[in-house]
């Protein structure tokens, strides 16, 4: 059985258990059940009784709070309610448990409340809930009493065919989103001025920003339409659980199940994923169960020591969770879940897998290294909650993707628990991402020496079920934009950029891009301010390039063959990968069917060609339907061979051959139309031969009769 196959038993063998519907019904009562679950690392839906929610005791309506803080001597609720009394409103363990609770009456929607914690030192910690469903917007580091009720979801259809779709046999095309700086409402800088009276900018550490929010409302509309008209499949949102700063981009979490107020509440977000369910728009979200953030009001030393993690990362500075505490996984594997329900996801990217898998990640100094008791550097209690969240969330929404964002060369990420895999459906390809990028912004001249860095993702491409990606990660801190990358004067820059998307999306796998990267953006992405919409309004190249990538986008939909086969060895094989010294690259796609195929060819080189030779999968006649060196797109506009008739010539050892032109930083797609139109011309005869042919016959009559004469003279 295929690792494809295995996946999708996998999921095929999970029932459906139930369609997500919103807040289900729940009491409140914590049970030892519940507790135990707690205690085992396995309470998968621990947000319903933790945290705040509506109650009412003994006749009166309130909020019941419910935290878990062991090893303390005291908890307290505090907050406008009580004037922020850390003696005032004192909770009590419940159950003899590790749990402390505290019924408050009289409290509305939308009050600020934190938690005062005393320490077995004495010391008072002001921590937000870490259950908070909605927090105060940064700089205010409160918790915020909310009710997750009350949307009414239309996404009915849509879950029934997310349900009924074949993952790996689908269409997947992401595009990646900060809904923080996607679009902006006018660009004048936010905040304080320096004493100078300038605004802080991009070269200082913390930079002004410029215009203000779009809320989840405007989302709903713009950023919906758009990537419909650019025919995305999913977006995949960077982490929108509260983090107090922006420059963080939303992975130094400081409440986990509170999704950022920056842009409206709970209940808009639910909106915003509603209109792209509507649109036919699956949405993904980005999850940090790596780590967290030091800030005093989150997780971190929540007791006043080391609870909900092990140790600090010794790059990021960030508080790597404790996957061996059994409380620590209830709270995570219920946080993905919750998200996964509440938020009708369609899927969820595991940031910084490979953090998380690896004892020595960030470690250089061989004498800080640390082993497991197997002698090696797994990390076993971070392997383990892998496998229990991506089992669990297998269970219960089979149809939702598993991503995992890991570097390494990892084994069995893709490959389900069972079969000693992580469980994921998918991993980003880190491999190909470097190796392809280094390529592209290699000169020309040096290309052919670096050609197997085209070619070697091929190598083992069907080992796991990968994405390609080109995240936001290749757009900052130095590393320059996509076009920015590109050798040349600006049309080879531009003509490059083409070549790169045409193949990540011919090249076998998923596909994710990074907003911006469709502008043909020359800056580096900034969080603080909006993609340079203005280019495309305003310069030719950048115009061009935005419909280039919107034609792109819509031929990888029409085509099956970019997708069908996508993880399989099946649906892809070389025509000629070795090309190096003309920096070529040609090779065929396969769909379910033999008429899908498509025929690819890119030249990274400026040189172009009146006639290549290059041989096909069969015969027929081949349509170029894709040329990105159309005027369109930006493009030079070179001859083209519309239709290619087939040859019986072998070429590249196919029995059959067709010739077309090839432009300079271009590539084609062809598809099979028809049988053949080739016709061997009649072979022309030429005056001598006539001769010769005349003189033969004439040769050959002579001889005859001489046989005859002889003839008779024997019979005589």
């Amino acid at each position: 059985m295929g690792l494809m196959e295995m996946a999708e038993t996998r999921a095929a063998k999970s029932a459906r258990s139930h369609k997500v519907t919103g807040t289900r019904a729940q009491t409140l009562m914590l049970t030892q059940n519940d507790i135990y679950l707690n205690g085992t690392g396995s309470w998968q839906r621990a947000w319903e009784k933790m945290g705040a929610h509506r109650d009412t005791q003994g006749g009166a309506e309130g909020w019941l709070f419910r935290v878990w803080a062991p090893d303390v001597q005291s908890v307290h609720v505090v907050g406008d309610f009580n004037q922020w009394d850390p003696w005032s409103t004192a909770m009590h363990r419940a159950a003899d448990s590790d749990i402390w609770e505290a019924f408050v009456p009289g409290l509305e929607q939308g009050d600020l409340y934190k938690y005062v914690i005393q320490t077995d030192d004495g010391d008072l910690l002001w921590k937000a809930d870490p259950f908070a469903f909605y927090a105060e917007t940064a700089p205010g580091t409160a918790s915020k009493l909310w009710d997750m009720s009350g949307y009414s979801w239309k996404d009915a259809s849509w879950l029934d065919k997310r349900a009924a779709r074949e993952m790996f046999h689908s269409p997947l095309n992401i595009y990646e989103v900060h809904l923080g700086s996607w679009k902006r409402h006018g660009d004048e800088p936010q905040g304080e001025p320096r004493e100078d009276g300038t605004f802080p900018g991009p070269g200082d550490p913390f930079p002004a920003q410029r215009g203000t929010y779009y809320s989840y409302d405007d989302l709903s509309n713009e950023l919906v339409q758009y990537v419909s008209k650019m025919g995305y499949t999913h977006i995949e949102i960077m982490p929108l659980m509260e983090h107090p700063f922006d420059g963080s981009w939303g992975y130094q979490v400081t409440g986990y199940y509170a999704a950022t107020s920056r842009y409206g509440t709970p209940q808009q977000l639910m909106h915003f994923i509603d209109a792209c369910h509507k649109a036919g728009i699956g949405v993904i979200l980005d999850w940090v169960p790596g780590g967290f953030c030091a800030n005093a009001e989150g997780l971190s030393m929540f007791n006043g020591h080391m609870l909900y993690e092990r140790e600090i990362h010794p790059n990021w500075g960030t508080h790597k969770f404790d996957f061996g505490r059994p409380e620590v996984r209830s709270f995570l594997v219920s946080n993905v879940m919750f998200w996964i329900e509440q938020f009708h996801l369609d899927g969820i990217r595991m940031d910084g897998v490979s953090s998380m898998l690896y004892l020595n990640f960030g470690v250089d100094n061989p004498a800080e290294k640390k082993f497991n008791e197997r002698g090696t550097e797994e990390d076993l209690d971070a392997s383990y909650f892998i496998r229990q969240v991506n089992t669990m969330v297998g269970q219960a929404f089979p149809d939702v993707m598993m991503i995992a964002e890991e570097s390494t060369a990892w084994p069995l990420v893709t490959y389900p628990a069972s079969e000693n895999g992580l469980g994921f459906h998918y991993k980003w390809d880190m491999g190909w991402m470097n190796d392809t990028l280094h390529y592209m912004q290699t000169d020309f001249p040096w290309r052919p020496g670096n050609h197997n860095l085209l070619t070697f993702s091929i190598m083992y491409a069907f080992s796991e079920n990968f994405v390609l990606p080109l995240s936001h990660d290749e757009v900052v801190n130095g590393k320059c934009s996509l076009i920015g990358r590109m050798p040349g004067d600006q049309w080879r820059q531009f003509a490059g950029l083409r070549t790169l998307a045409l193949y990540q999306m011919t090249h076998p796998g998923a596909k994710l891009t990074f907003m911006g990267d469709e502008l043909g953006q020359y800056i580096e992405w900034r969080y603080y301010e909006s993609i340079q919409w203005f280019l495309a309004e305003q310069y030719a190249p950048h115009a061009s390039h935005l419909r280039f990538t919107e034609a792109l986008n819509h031929l990888y939909l029409r085509q099956r063959a970019l997708w069908q086969k996508g993880y399989s060895e099946e649906g892809f094989e070389w025509i000629d990968a070795d090309n190096a010294e003309q920096s070529i690259i040609s090779f065929v796609r396969h769909g379910d069917k033999p008429a899908d195929d498509l025929l690819i060819l890119i030249n990274f080189d400026p040189a172009s060609y009146e006639t290549y030779k290059i041989g096909v999968p069969r015969e027929g006649d081949w349509k170029l339907i894709f040329n990105t060196d159309d005027l369109a797109y930006g493009g030079s506009d070179y001859q083209h061979v519309d239709m290619a008739s087939s040859r019986p010539e072998p070429w590249n050892g196919r029995e059959n051959s067709i010739e077309i032109s090839v432009p300079g930083l271009a590539g084609l797609v062809y598809r099979r139309q028809r049988t053949s139109s080739y016709k061997p011309e009649p072979k022309k005869t030429s005056s001598v031969e006539h001769v010769c042919k005349a003189y033969a016959r004439k040769k050959n009559d002579s001889n005859d009769h001489w046989g005859m004469e002889h003839a008779t003279d024997i019979r005589i």
